[in-house]
């Protein structure tokens, strides 16, 4: 088996454990891969050693602590790179509508603020760099939400259920997904009214979420046909710079 093969293999037992959320027995890899058992235990050993996978009870194998790493490094890449490529698009979303526009990335089971740009009218929607909100409450939150995994969901719905309706916040999940936004009133706070939609890497990965958020006394029907409109053209232009096809 040559170096390529040797790496393809590799990243068949990773991603085979990655879609497993959770541990695998040894003959369960060899099944979901199909590479006899002890091939499975070579490549283990070595993946072991570089701290990318680790043994759990019982003979599971898990994906190891130096795969968050690795992931966290990359997360921070791409918002890196994020900010500076939405910034003048959420700038001409902000004057487009005359409303506040925010990005926000997910962090767990809450979705975090990391730019937003701020109407210049008199009456407007605040929100600091950094602010954390609940991904089961407001445009922003929710517009990523949707199009998180289902362990995701699940444990949004495990953390919050004692307020949530499970079946009400599935059906919104799967209509937000069906129109491509999210439109939410009262939710954050009951004066505001905000439209929100995802944004998406070259993979078509979700990476973040771009809204905008006002007071509801100006979302008359007409600012809400322009700001579904708007938010949506500017989410799929940032997507498009992040190499989405």
């Amino acid at each position: 088996m040559n170096g390529t093969q040797t790496l393809s293999r590799a990243l068949d037992i990773l991603f085979a454990l990655a879609e497993a959320d959770g541990a695998l027995s040894v003959s369960d890899i060899a099944q979901k891969v199909s590479i006899p058992e002890s091939s499975i235990y070579r490549f283990l050993q070595t993946l072991e050693q570089n701290g990318i996978v680790e043994r759990r009870g019982k003979g599971q194998i898990g994906l190891g602590m130096r795969i968050l790493d690795l992931a966290r490094s990359l997360s921070q890449q791409v918002h890196r790179e994020l900010v500076p490529l939405a910034l003048p698009i959420m700038e001409e979303l902000t004057q487009e509508t005359n409303e506040t526009s925010l990005l926000f990335v997910r962090s767990g089971t809450s979705a975090i603020s990391i730019q937003t740009v701020r109407s210049k009218a008199l009456i407007q929607y605040s929100a600091e760099n950094g602010r954390m909100l609940p991904l089961y409450l407001g445009a922003s939150g929710k517009a990523i939400l949707a199009y998180e995994s289902e362990k995701t969901i699940q444990n949004v719905l495990d953390k919050f259920a004692p307020n949530l309706s499970k079946d009400t916040l599935l059906q919104e999940l799967h209509h937000i997904r069906e129109q491509g936004y999210a439109l939410t009133q009262g939710e954050i706070d009951p004066d505001v009214c905000a439209v929100g939609a995802p944004i998406f890497d070259s993979r078509g990965a979700l990476v973040a979420s771009l809204s905008i958020a006002g007071p509801k006394y100006r979302f008359d029907d007409k600012l809400r046909r322009l700001s579904i409109q708007a938010v949506q053209h500017a989410a799929e232009q940032v997507s498009r710079k992040l190499g989405k096809e």
